[in-house]
C-alpha cells in the first residue's frame, strides 16, 4: 500500500504515521505532485488556522492537485474543513470539493470543543464496523453544518458534521489517529475502500 500523507507544514503528521503504523502501513510524507498521484491512498491532516494554511496550499499549487484527485483521500480536521468551499475562519475560501461552509461555533458554547464525543447516522464504507454513538476525540472551534455529504453526526449544543463523503473524498472533523479501537477501525477502512 502507497499511503502518502500531504506534507504541507500544516498538520499533525506524526500520530497520524504512528496510527498507520500500528496498522503495519508506512506512511510517506510528501508535497511531491507526482509521489502524491501516484499514492494508492492519500491523507489530507491539518492543524491550526484555515487562512494560513491555504496559504501554505496555494504556495505550491497543492491547491489544484488536491481536488483533482481520482484515489480514496481522508481529510482529517481542518483538512476536512479545507475541502469545503469556504471557512468563516479568516473569511478563507478553501478547496470547494464539498458544497459546504465551516461555520463558528456560537459564543453560547465553550470552544475550542476538546472532548471525546459520539458520532452517528454513520452512512459510509468508511463507517463500517462502528457503532452507532461510539465515541471520536475531538478539537476544533468550527464546525460544517449538516448538509447532502454528511455521513455522520455529532452534537455539540447542535447537530453537525463529523463525517463527509463525495465520490473518493472523504473528510473527519474528529482525530481518527487520536481515538483509539475505534478511530483505528475507520483507518482500516479507509485502506479498504
Amino acid at each position: 500500500m502507497n499511503l502518502i500523507i500531504i506534507n504541507y507544514g500544516v498538520g499533525n503528521i506524526k500520530s497520524i504515521q504512528f496510527a498507520f503504523q500500528r496498522l503495519g502501513v508506512e506512511a510517506k510524507l510528501s508535497s511531491n505532485w507526482e509521489e502524491i498521484q501516484q499514492a494508492d491512498r492519500v491523507i489530507f491532516p491539518g492543524v491550526g488556522e484555515a487562512n494560513y494554511a491555504m496559504q501554505q496550499l496555494q504556495k505550491t499549487g497543492l491547491d489544484k492537485l488536491i481536488p483533482s484527485l481520482q484515489q480514496p483521500v481522508l481529510g482529517i480536521c481542518l483538512g476536512m474543513q479545507l475541502m469545503c468551499t469556504y471557512s468563516e475562519e479568516g473569511n478563507t475560501d478553501c478547496l470547494g470539493i464539498f458544497d459546504a461552509e465551516v461555520k463558528k461555533f456560537s459564543n453560547a458554547l465553550k470552544v475550542p470543543q476538546i472532548a471525546w464525543n459520539q458520532i452517528f447516522d454513520l452512512k459510509s464504507a468508511i463507517c463500517k464496523d462502528i457503532k452507532e454513538k461510539d465515541y471520536m476525540y475531538l478539537v476544533h472551534s468550527y464546525y460544517v453544518p449538516i448538509n447532502k455529504h454528511t455521513i455522520a453526526t455529532t452534537n455539540y449544543g447542535i447537530d453537525y458534521t463529523s463525517a463527509l463523503q463525495k465520490h473518493n473524498f472523504y473528510g473527519v472533523q474528529f482525530h481518527p489517529e487520536k481515538s483509539g479501537k475505534v478511530g483505528e477501525q475507520l483507518l482500516k477502512n479507509f485502506l479498504a475502500l
